[in-house]
């Protein structure tokens, strides 16, 4: 297993994201090794995240260790979000995984997809 250092990862996580990584897996209905972070081609702006359980590692997926939870990010996503901090956040409207993406170069109105 490829598992990097905190300090050299290709996305890094919040407080609040870990936790709500950490929440989601405990209650999954299966055994899971953590979450997958990938990048889909659709949406308004081109490119929008994809962020599912990872019941296994995938051929060529790099893994992050942060606090005791485990992300697997898509080789296909990688050029798209290293470098990036995704963070969970909570309000009367919405709740999820938002990402604060330093290659993205725009991003359309409802903020669900980005251009690189």
């Amino acid at each position: 297993m490829n598992e990097l250092q905190t300090t050299n990862t290709p996305i890094k996580l919040t407080d609040a994201a870990v936790g709500r990584v950490r929440a989601l897996i405990e209650r999954a209905d299966k055994p899971v090794l953590g979450i997958r972070v990938g990048v889909t081609s659709t949406g308004c702006s081109g490119h929008m995240y994809q962020v599912e359980y990872a019941e296994e590692q995938r051929p060529m997926e790099d893994v992050v260790e942060q606090d005791g939870v485990r992300v697997f990010i898509d080789p296909l996503a990688l050029m798209f979000i290293v470098g990036s901090t995704m963070d969970y956040v909570e309000d009367k409207l919405h709740s999820g995984f938002v990402f604060d993406n330093p290659n993205a170069t725009g991003q359309c109105g409802c903020g669900e997809s980005f251009s690189v």
